[in-house]
C-alpha cells in the first residue's frame, strides 16, 4: 500500500531528524513507526471511546448509567452464584 501524508513543515523536520538519527531514511522509519504502533495495544482510552460515545448519544445521566451497570453486575453474579450450587 502506497500512502500520501501532508505533513506540517516542523514535523517533516522531526522525522528527517528521527530516521537519520536512527539510520534509516524516512521511508523505512515511517513504515516501522506505523508496524510498532499497530502492535502496541489500544489504550484504555481507545479501547471505551466507542462506550463513552454510545452512552453519550444515549442521553442517560450518569446515575441512570451506573444503575444499569450495577443492575448487570447483580445479574451476572447472580447467574454465576446460581452455577456453583448446581
Amino acid at each position: 500500500m502506497t500512502l500520501e501524508v501532508s505533513l506540517s513543515p516542523d514535523t517533516e523536520a522531526k522525522l528527517r531528524e528521527r530516521a537519520a538519527a536512527s539510520g534509516k531514511d524516512v521511508v523505512a522509519y515511517v513504515v516501522e513507526a506505523v508496524e510498532e504502533k499497530l502492535r502496541t495495544p489500544a489504550s484504555l482510552a481507545e479501547l471505551l471511546a466507542p462506550i463513552h460515545a454510545a452512552t453519550r448519544q444515549s442521553g442517560m445521566s450518569e446515575d441512570e448509567i451506573d444503575t444499569l451497570i450495577e443492575e448487570a453486575r447483580e445479574e451476572v453474579h447472580a447467574e454465576k452464584q446460581g452455577r456453583k450450587k448446581a
